[in-house]
């Protein structure tokens, strides 16, 4: 006998409130009541100040206009008591109150004049106080946004471990600082994990390499061993020094993509002149002379990374040159607050849409990505990663006839 399944049972409506944001009363002291409040006030009492002071006014201006009559009455007889008001001689009684008409009405006039300009004055002197006032009052409802740029600021530099904590009512801003907060913790945590994880990347990736080359070593060194099998070894060993090139490169790239948090004084002349050291011989080997004066320029830094720059610029500068007859011209100098070095050689005519490209990692000049014996394709991103570091930039240009043109500046 067949039984029909059970029914499901209906899963529960989803809610729609999110139950992680807690219940808030409905008069929270949000930054937007709180502006509204202010800004509100300020007009309520400058609109108060402002009727009082025209009201002030226009009391005075009226005493005034009654207790200085324009004319005076003299045994039955209108006399003007001032230059502007001008009454007939002997008027008749239409002719008299036309002329007390226009002396009231021109002493009225006066009276609305003084009255405008007092008022003008109080209105100008109300609105340097309001914008005084104002400046200071939303100074201090926005401090806390200066307290989140600085610590930005910090952060910026890679010091991921201060934090806003800003304290205050539970507005907009506070739940800003404590998101921003959280955020950094994340952030810490993540790049924790990533040096943990380069740390050991570098021991597990070198370590093997290492073991091989060794090993290929000690069968090269045998004087026994077949003409082929040596010629293996050398192919292998060849190939086991470009993946530890690769390997190397990579990590470093990995690890100058941060900010230099410990910085030396370090003189890029000398940097420049080990780099030159380095790659002097690869360059007699193939017929391109290093050239070029070198002045004194102390920057802030890492003076391993710095030596990373100088060197693959000038390896690429090397192997990348004309076939006979080349030169590399190396400079440094300091000028305008800033270190500068540039790295000039002859060669291939590179293209202006190409120069993008050579800083991408794997990245040749019309080659492939594999197949190169100049390089694993990292020099120019390890270079350019480096620079960022220290908070300088290089960029590259075509030299005319051929070649390029690096130049990498660094901040004092």
């Amino acid at each position: 006998m067949a039984t029909t399944p059970a029914p499901h049972p209906q899963a529960p409506p989803k809610p729609t409130w999110d139950p992680r944001d807690p219940v808030r009363p409905l008069l929270r002291p949000t930054i937007r009541i709180r502006l509204t409040l202010l800004y509100g006030g300020m007009f309520l009492i400058a609109g108060i100040l402002l009727l009082s002071i025209i009201y002030l006014f226009t009391a005075q201006a009226l005493s005034d206009s009654t207790s200085q009559l324009p004319f005076k009455v003299v045994n039955g007889t209108v006399q003007p008591t001032t230059s502007w008001c001008r009454l007939p001689e002997s008027p008749t009684g239409d002719q008299l109150n036309d002329a007390v008409t226009l002396c009231l009405r021109h002493q009225s006039d006066l009276a609305l004049d003084d009255l405008l300009r007092r008022s003008l004055f109080a209105l100008l002197g109300l609105s340097i106080i309001a914008f005084a006032f104002g400046y200071a009052m939303a100074g201090r409802v926005l401090s806390p946004l200066g307290r989140i740029t600085r610590t930005a600021r910090q952060v910026a530099g890679s010091d991921l471990s201060r934090r806003i904590e800003l304290d205050g009512p539970d507005d907009e801003l506070k739940e800003l600082a404590d998101t921003f907060d959280e955020m950094l913790d994340r952030l810490e945590r993540a790049f924790t994990a990533q040096q943990r994880f380069v740390a050991n990347a570098s021991h597990e990736l070198r370590t093997p390499l290492a073991i091989n080359r060794t090993l290929l070593e000690v069968h090269l060194s045998d004087p026994g061993a077949p003409v082929e099998l040596q010629q293996l070894g050398k192919t292998l060993l060849a190939t086991n020094e470009r993946s530890e090139q690769l390997v190397e490169g990579l990590l470093l790239l990995a690890r100058s993509d941060n900010q230099i948090i410990e910085r030396k004084p370090v003189d890029l002349a000398e940097v420049a002149e080990r780099g030159v050291d380095q790659v002097h011989a690869e360059a007699e080997a193939k017929d391109v002379e290093i050239r070029g004066e070198r002045a004194p320029a102390v920057v802030q830094g890492n003076g391993v990374l710095l030596e990373r720059i100088a060197l693959n610029l000038l390896q690429n500068a090397v192997r990348y040159n004309v076939p006979e007859g080349g030169w590399v011209e190396v400079t440094t100098e300091a000028k305008d607050g800033q270190a500068v070095l540039v790295v000039s050689n002859t060669g291939p005519v590179v293209p202006a849409y190409e120069i993008d490209n050579l800083f991408e990692p794997f990245r040749r000049l019309r080659q492939e990505r594999t197949g190169s014996d100049k390089g694993v394709g990292l020099g120019l991103s390890i270079a350019r990663s480096v620079a960022r570091a220290h908070g300088g930039r290089i960029i590259a240009e075509p030299r005319e006839g051929g070649g390029l043109v690096m130049r990498v500046t660094l901040p004092i």
